[in-house]
């Protein structure tokens, strides 16, 4: 019952292209339009703080939505995707300082050179699946990581590189306010651009190759292209966000691309939901925010007498990585198909209320 669609009664489908809609109904499309252009004004209304929070969620849920396409539409692993985010970040810098190709060029070049270099790994990766797959893809991430160290040509070493602002028509943008919309716009592309993915021939190729390979194979889908084709589709997403993020801060360190982004990904994917679009959003909304609502909970903890201890205050960066590892078990257990599936949930008891059942 909890997965029944919300498809009000009556608005039946009569052709295969009525069933492929992106938007299930008008009042979803509808709701959607009025969604982003209501996030056109958040910077007239809200702080640089928040747009901050906000353009963290576009770059981190562009790559996010790349793991899902691979983990949860494919049923492929990846422990690397947090240094195919840093490769897309030092390869669109790379591209501006050493090639002097505008940065709005850069960004879509950055995910194809990602996309590349996830295709080679997924190569081996795409013969081998389960725990295989999962220590091959460990290694992709400590062979990036020590390649950002060393190619100091390309990602300046331990140095770091320097990462220009995002110009278009002599216009640059350099604030919190003007990078927002670049934000805004990658983030509703990308997405769009995923659920008509989802909705092709090779979208359900993936899914077919998630739910039985065998039979996959039986059918004609071809299990190695697929597998790696879904290898450098994630990598293109996790260049974009990459560049993005680069360009957003100025200044991108390999420090920062570690094991742990990789978790992170993961996580988010998890607390979303496996296979869901909307899902992946709000689990990187979920993990945005959770520091902040940490952050905030050790500073009334300290309010207090008993809680004002060197062991809270000092150890807030500890409680947060202790955090994400806690919520990671908390919903394989109690909610293992994620806030997709339970938002799902909350619909479909308004629709049958006042009837439980």
């Amino acid at each position: 019952m909890s997965s029944l669609s919300m498809r009000p009664c009556g608005d039946f489908r009569t052709s295969y292209k009525q069933d492929n809609t992106i938007f299930e109904t008008k009042t979803i499309r509808w709701f959607t339009a009025v969604i982003i252009v209501a996030a056109c004004a958040v910077p007239f209304v809200f702080d640089a703080y928040y747009l901050t929070l906000f353009i963290q969620v576009s770059y981190l849920g562009i790559a996010a939505l790349g793991l899902n396409i691979l983990v949860g539409f494919t049923g492929q692993i990846s422990l690397g995707h947090g240094a195919f985010f840093g490769f897309g970040a030092f390869a669109s810098a790379w591209l501006n300082t050493q090639f002097s190709i505008p940065v709005v060029l850069t960004i879509p070049l950055a995910g194809f050179l990602t996309m590349a270099v996830g295709m080679m790994f997924g190569m081996p990766a795409a013969r081998i699946k389960g725990l295989y797959l999962a220590i091959a893809t460990l290694a992709a991430q400590f062979i990036l990581e020590d390649f950002f160290a060393r190619a100091d040509w390309f990602s300046g070493g331990s140095a770091g590189s320097m990462a220009e602002p995002v110009t278009l028509f002599g216009f640059a943008f350099d604030s919190d306010e003007s990078f927002f919309y670049i934000a805004l716009f990658a983030l509703v592309f990308m997405y769009i651009w995923g659920c008509n993915l989802m909705r092709s021939r090779d979208g359900r190729a993936f899914v077919a190759v998630r739910d039985h390979y065998l039979s996959a194979e039986i059918m004609g889908v071809k299990l190695n292209k697929y597998r790696l084709l879904s290898f450098g589709i994630s990598s293109f997403y996790a260049g974009i966000g990459g560049a993005l993020y680069a360009h957003y801060l100025g200044y991108v360190s390999a420090e920062g691309f570690t094991l742990m982004m990789s978790v992170q990904f993961l996580a988010m994917v998890i607390i979303g939901g496996l296979g869901s679009i909307n899902g992946t959003l709000m689990g990187c909304v979920f993990m945005v925010l959770l520091p902040e609502f940490l952050a905030g909970g050790v500073g009334l903890v300290k309010m207090t007498e008993w809680g004002n201890t060197p062991m809270i205050t000092d150890g807030l960066a500890y409680i947060k990585e202790m955090a994400i590892g806690l919520v990671i078990i908390l919903f394989l257990i109690f909610e293992p198909e994620g806030l997709a599936h339970r938002w799902q949930q909350v619909k479909n008891y308004w629709k049958f209320y006042p009837f439980a059942y």
